[in-house]
């Protein structure tokens, strides 16, 4: 048994829940996943023959679709999983990251009684010491927690976000089995290293946990505070830290309607186009000025406030872009503004998005020739006209045609200006999105001008020197000596070796079990011509107990070859 499943056994007190996982990837037909992992040993023989062919159901679907409700059936550490996927389909297709999109976290809520408990634990105080009045009906519930709203003994009218009862304890069980699965994964299916298992798992697992530690998120919405507290266009609640604990956030309540609803601004007569214009705005401060934003802008968490202002909600997933990727942000926004292919190519290079084994030749030779098929007819259009969505997901489509590789922090800003340009045309079909973002990129390149600018590029450029200039001499020495010393090792690597070894050693105990199968029908036949044994209406009962054996090993055998998908 591999040590991964040894320790999986050791590590797990509730083993049910592995055996759970398997079985619903074995409902959604994908046993032949099982079976490369070596998982196959967490599900009997009696359980395998019972599902076989069980679950018409889910004939019929796509692989994405089949994958997408085993994740919804498994529970909110995988939605949440395919809900970051969602947003990857530079890592896992956009047909798997279209179809995630339609997860949705909403759960049945859990009792008030609970909350009140949880409440009362985290803050040692009863109730009615802490609220004036406590809604005991949920205004919302979704894996993680649910929203009360609620009233404070001084009369500050509140939310009150409540974590799910034993939550912690799930997601990271389910956690530890997918870092697991993930190394598997990275073991047996060598061509799965494309989409980085391992990688995506740590990702998930750092934005989960930060997502359960409520603190974090009012630390998040005290920071956005600070930054729009001069912005009379903006609105950030305030945080109530002294009620607010790691599985408790209390949070001033923002009155107004969701940004989307139109019939509600209009009706407080509200101007949408400066709606559209402040909120955008706001957007492009975040993420081309204060480097730190929230990438979560659906439609429930961003209000119109009676006064006019843009109210934000939801702190627990922010995104924070470098100097670095806000400078080539700005320069790969004019670049596609004045048609410099070249100059926006440099970008792409310049973010880290290119491999690093890519030839940049045939790279520069080839991804210019796209860029010019897919955009040259935007170019045709005013900057109103441009569909920005449409931009994006052709830009998006190009770096996986092209094996690029994107910074999740760099996706989830184009996921976050996506969802900004449908409010934005929601609210002015005239908006001009691009044009709102051209001041910010333009101020962002004035800035990389500036003396200020040059001198610590140039400082920060001969300490580098500087480094190399005393580094490289005593590595050379090292590599010197080594080669004296004919201690100078090559390590070479069977590309596609592994899986070769793991198919053949796999049809080989097929075929020494195929061989066993057949000794033991070979020997029924003998016992019942030779009458050994007792007998029952003139048959061998030890001849029809072997058969009896072979037949169901034979079965096995013959499910185990079709779930494996080869014939």
């Amino acid at each position: 048994m591999p040590f991964s499943l040894l320790k999986l056994r050791s590590t797990y007190k509730n083993i049910s829940r592995v055996r759970q996982i398997v079985n619903v990837f074995l409902k959604y037909e994908f046993g032949h996943i099982i079976d490369q992992l070596r998982l196959n040993r967490f599900v009997s023989l009696r359980k395998r023959l019972k599902t076989f062919g069980q679950w018409p159901e889910v004939r019929g679907h796509t692989v994405p679709e089949r994958l997408r409700m085993a994740f919804a059936e498994l529970g909110p550490s995988f939605i949440k999983l395919a809900q970051l996927l969602s947003s990857r389909p530079d890592l896992i297709t956009a047909p798997f990251a279209n179809e995630f999109k339609k997860l949705q976290d909403e759960v049945p809520p859990f009792p008030s009684e609970e909350a009140k408990r949880i409440i009362e634990e985290e803050k040692q105080l009863p109730i009615d010491k802490i609220f004036a009045r406590f809604n005991d009906k949920p205004t919302a519930a979704a894996s993680i927690a649910q929203v009360h709203h609620g009233t404070l003994l001084d009369g500050s009218d509140v939310i009150i976000k409540v974590q799910r009862p034993d939550i912690r304890e799930q997601i990271e069980t389910d956690i530890n089995i997918l870092t697991t699965i993930a190394q598997l994964m990275d073991k047996h299916i060598p061509e799965s290293r494309f989409f980085n298992p391992i990688g995506i798992v740590e990702e998930f697992s750092r934005t989960v946990r930060k997502e359960l530690d409520f603190s974090e998120e009012a630390k998040n919405c005290l920071r956005f505070r600070k930054n729009f507290e001069n912005n009379p266009h903006i609105y950030i609640p305030k945080i109530y830290s002294e009620f607010s604990t790691e599985k408790v956030l209390t949070m001033e309540r923002i009155e107004g309607v969701r940004i989307d609803d139109i019939s509600g601004i209009e009706g407080m007569g509200l101007d949408r186009r400066e709606l559209a214009k402040n909120g955008v705005d706001a957007y492009f401060k975040m993420v081309l000025e204060d480097g730190f934003f929230h990438a979560d802008p659906h439609p429930g968490n961003i209000f119109a406030m009676p006064e006019g202002q843009i109210g934000f909600m939801d702190f627990g997933i922010v995104g924070r872009v470098t100097d670095e990727m806000k400078e080539t942000m700005a320069n790969t926004f004019l670049a596609l503004i004045t048609k410099d292919f070249d100059r926006l190519i440099d970008q792409y290079i310049e973010l880290g998005l290119v491999p690093e084994e890519a030839d940049l030749i045939t790279f520069r030779k080839g991804f210019k020739s796209d860029l010019v098929y897919f955009l040259e007819p935007l170019y045709g259009l005013t900057l109103a006209e441009i569909n920005f969505a449409e931009y994006m997901d052709i830009v998006t489509h190009l770096a996986m045609k092209h094996n690029m590789k994107i910074p999740s922090d760099l996706l989830l800003v184009n996921k976050a200006m996506l969802i900004l340009e449908n409010i934005g045309r929601e609210l002015d079909p005239e908006f001009n999105f691009i044009a709102a973002a051209e001041p910010y990129a333009s101020k962002l390149v004035r800035e990389k001008l500036s003396p200020s600018r040059i001198y610590e590029k140039t400082k920060k450029s001969i300490e580098e020197i500087g480094d190399f200039v005393v580094v490289f001499p005593r590595q050379m020495k090292q590599i010197i000596r080594k080669v004296l010393k004919d201690d100078i090792h090559l390590k070479l690597t069977h590309i596609g070796l592994e899986k070769l070894i793991r198919d053949m050693d796999k049809s080989t105990n097929r075929i020494s079990f195929s061989l066993i199968v057949s000794s033991i029908l070979l020997s029924s036949a003998i016992m019942h011509a030779t009458g050994v044994g007792p007998k029952i209406y003139g048959v061998s009962i030890l001849g029809l107990s072997a058969f009896g054996v072979a037949f169901l090993l034979g079965i096995w055998l013959i499910i185990s070859i079709i779930r494996s998908g080869r014939l």
